[in-house]
C-alpha cells in the first residue's frame, strides 16, 4: 500500500526541477534586461544660456540722520530775560522774536549817543565859520597863518568827531535792538534752557534754546574706506559703471522709509578711529518722519558691473569649503561640473562674476544626483518647467511592472 505513493512523490519530484530551472533563467533574462535599461536611461534637465547683465552694486550701510540745519539761539547783549515769544517745540520762522532782554539800559545809551551826536554836530559848525573867517585875514597878514592852520585842524577835528558819534549812534541803536532775539532759521524748536528772570550775556557758553531744520534731513552713512578704494579703482579701470545716486532707508523694526533720497558728496578724510569715509544722502522729510539722531540702514547701488551672469541660485551649489560650482551641459552632452566665483546676490538670482563663459548651458533643473560625466537629455529650462526626475522607487517599480508584462 506504501510503494504507489512513494513512487508518485518520485515522479511528481522529476518533474518540478525542469519547471524551477525555466522560471529561474526568466527570472535572471527580466533582470538583466532591467540593469540594462537602467544604466542606458539618461536624465532629462533643464538648461538656461548664460548671457551677461548689468547687475548692481548694492551697498548697505548703516547711517545717522542729521538735521539739515541747526541754529542755536544766543545772546548778544547782557541783560536779563523779560518775556518769551514762542510755545517750546513749535515751528518758528526765520526773523520771529523769540525773547525780550530788558532794553531799559540800551535805549538809554541810545539817547546819550543821540546827544552826543548833536553836540559834535554844533561844535563842527562853529569851527568851520571859524576856519573860514581866518582864512582872508591870513591871506592879508592880518593874523598869523598859524592861527588860520589851527582854525582849519579844529573845524576837521570837529567833522570827524562827528563820524565818531554816529558810529556810537548807530552800535547804541544795534544794541538795543539786539534785546529782541530772533530766529536765525524756520525749523523746530526745542525747550527754552534760560527762563524769564534769568541774566544773560553774550560770552555765555549755553544758548537760550536750539533750532532745528528737519525739512530736507541729511543721512550720514559710513562705509569702509578699503571698499570706496577698490569700487573706485574698479570704475578708473573700467571694470563697473557708475550706478545711481538714489538712496533708501530702512527703520528700525524693519519699516522702509517711504521716500527716497540722493547721495550728495563724501569726505575726502578718513576717520582715523574707525577706518570709514562719511558719505551723505539728502532725504525729503515733510511729515517730520525723521528725527535727528535717528539710526537706520541705507541703501542705494553705487556701481553697476556689465559683464556678471545672473543664474537661478539653486542652480549654485557649493562644496565643503564653501566654495561655489555648477552644472553646464558639456560635450556629448555629459554633465559638466565648473568652478565659479558667486559672493552675492540679486533678487532671486545669483550674482556670478567669474568661472562662466557667455553661451555656456548652465543646468538649474533636474540636479539632484547629478555627477560629473554622467549622461543628460538637455532641454532649455522655457520647456523643462514640467520635468521631473523620477524618484528611485518610482523607477524600479515601472521597470519592475515592464518586466512582469514581458513574463505575462
Amino acid at each position: 500500500m506504501n510503494s504507489f505513493p512513494t513512487y508518485a512523490l518520485r515522479r511528481a519530484s522529476s518533474w518540478r526541477w525542469p519547471l524551477l530551472l525555466v522560471a529561474g533563467a526568466s527570472l535572471a533574462a527580466c533582470s538583466g534586461e532591467s540593469s540594462k535599461g537602467q544604466q542606458q536611461r539618461t536624465a532629462e534637465v533643464g538648461y538656461i544660456v548664460a548671457q551677461t547683465s548689468s547687475v548692481p552694486l548694492a551697498a548697505t550701510l548703516s547711517g545717522r540722520t542729521v538735521a539739515f540745519e541747526t541754529s542755536e539761539v544766543r545772546p548778544q547783549v547782557t541783560g536779563v530775560i523779560k518775556r518769551r515769544f514762542f510755545t517750546e517745540g513749535s515751528t518758528v520762522k526765520a526773523g520771529q522774536p523769540l525773547f525780550e532782554i530788558d532794553p531799559s539800559l540800551y535805549r538809554a545809551a541810545v539817547n546819550q549817543a543821540q546827544a552826543n551826536l548833536a553836540s559834535a554836530r554844533a561844535t563842527a559848525d562853529a569851527a568851520s565859520v571859524k576856519a573860514d573867517r581866518y582864512r582872508p585875514l591870513a591871506d592879508m597878514e592880518a593874523i598869523a597863518k598859524q592861527d588860520y592852520t589851527d582854525a582849519l585842524a579844529e573845524s576837521r577835528t570837529a567833522k570827524a568827531a562827528i563820524a565818531q558819534n554816529a558810529a556810537a549812534l548807530d552800535t547804541a541803536k544795534i544794541n538795543l535792538r539786539f534785546t529782541t532775539v530772533p530766529a536765525p532759521i524756520s525749523g523746530k524748536i526745542g525747550r527754552q534752557l534760560f527762563t524769564v528772570g534769568a541774566l544773560v550775556s553774550a560770552t555765555q557758553t549755553d544758548p537760550l534754546a536750539i533750532i532745528q531744520r528737519m525739512d530736507p534731513i541729511y543721512v550720514d552713512m559710513q562705509q569702509s574706506a578699503a571698499e570706496l578704494t577698490s569700487l573706485r579703482r574698479r570704475l578708473a579701470e573700467g571694470g563697473v559703471t557708475p550706478g545711481s545716486t538714489e538712496v533708501h532707508l530702512m527703520l528700525d523694526g524693519g519699516t522702509r522709509y517711504p521716500l527716497s533720497g540722493t547721495v550728495q558728496f563724501s569726505e575726502v578724510t578718513v576717520d582715523q578711529t574707525t577706518g570709514t569715509v562719511t558719505l551723505r544722502a539728502r532725504f525729503p522729510n515733510p511729515d517730520g518722519l525723521l528725527l535727528p539722531g535717528m539710526f537706520v540702514t541705507a541703501m542705494f547701488d553705487q556701481a553697476s558691473d556689465p559683464n556678471a551672469f545672473l543664474v537661478p541660485q539653486n542652480s549654485v551649489q557649493r562644496d565643503f569649503d564653501g566654495s561655489a560650482f555648477v552644472m553646464l551641459v558639456g560635450a556629448d552632452n555629459k554633465a559638466q561640473r565648473r568652478k565659479v566665483t558667486a559672493d552675492r546676490t540679486y533678487n532671486e538670482f545669483a550674482v556670478i562674476t567669474g568661472g562662466l563663459r557667455k553661451g555656456d548651458k548652465v543646468i538649474v533643473q533636474g540636479l539632484n544626483g547629478l555627477r560629473q560625466g554622467a549622461p543628460i537629455k538637455p532641454v532649455p529650462s522655457a520647456t523643462s518647467q514640467k520635468v521631473e526626475p523620477r524618484k528611485e522607487g518610482q523607477e524600479a517599480g515601472a521597470e519592475m511592472g515592464q518586466s512582469g508584462h514581458k513574463r505575462g
